[in-house]
């Protein structure tokens, strides 16, 4: 269970599903009301797919390229810095045109449930001594409470508000932006440890 919740709280804080609500109702502003709850359930399974392929294929890559974990903690973490600062400083997220065959495919499902901060997670993850289990059920946790999130996005949104929505968000970046600086700190850590030359 805590190998789960290591997992699965900074993979909740990489989604977002709250966050991106507002972009969520933008984008099924252009959809058919009748084609909503496809739309969630195509997103929710490409998001899911998408996931399981890096949480599998992550390791595997990094031995390929020659990087380290160490290597890849900075890196990641770097990224998700930058991500969650972009997050934090944006007026807002842009609305994005679309095609309604393939909206819950593109961009619901990746890259905004599945987007590069859930990827890198999962790749950070996954590099730590049995974590592949515990980050695969967590991201699939999380894609699944995203696609409940997203069902139910209209009361929501109501309930919360603009204002509550953004809110939200900046607060799930803020925190987002810190488990990125513990990952590069961590990356810098074994990387001094590290003998030379490995």
């Amino acid at each position: 269970m805590h190998d789960f919740l290591l997992a699965f709280i900074p993979l909740f804080v990489a989604v977002d599903a709250v966050g991106t609500l507002p972009v969520l109702l933008g984008l099924l502003e252009q959809v058919e009301k009748e084609r909503h709850r496809r739309v969630i359930v195509q997103s929710v399974i490409t998001a899911a797919t998408v996931a399981v392929v890096f949480v599998f294929a992550g390791r595997p890559l990094l031995r390929m390229l020659g990087i380290t974990p160490s290597d890849f903690m900075i890196a990641g973490g770097a990224l998700l810095f930058v991500l969650s600062l972009r997050d934090l400083l944006a007026a807002g997220k842009a609305t994005l045109a679309i095609d309604q065959d393939t909206v819950g495919a593109v961009p619901i499902g990746m890259p905004l449930i599945t987007g590069p901060a859930v990827l890198t997670t999962c790749m950070l993850l996954v590099e730590q001594p049995g974590m592949m289990i515990p980050t695969l059920l967590a991201v699939l946790a999380n894609v699944v409470l995203a696609g409940v999130v997203y069902w139910f996005a209209d009361p929501i949104c109501a309930r919360l508000g603009s204002s509550g929505s953004k809110v939200l968000s900046k607060i799930a970046n803020l925190l987002l932006a810190a488990i990125a600086v513990m990952m590069v700190r961590k990356g810098i850590v074994a990387l001094l440890a590290s003998p030379v030359g490995t």
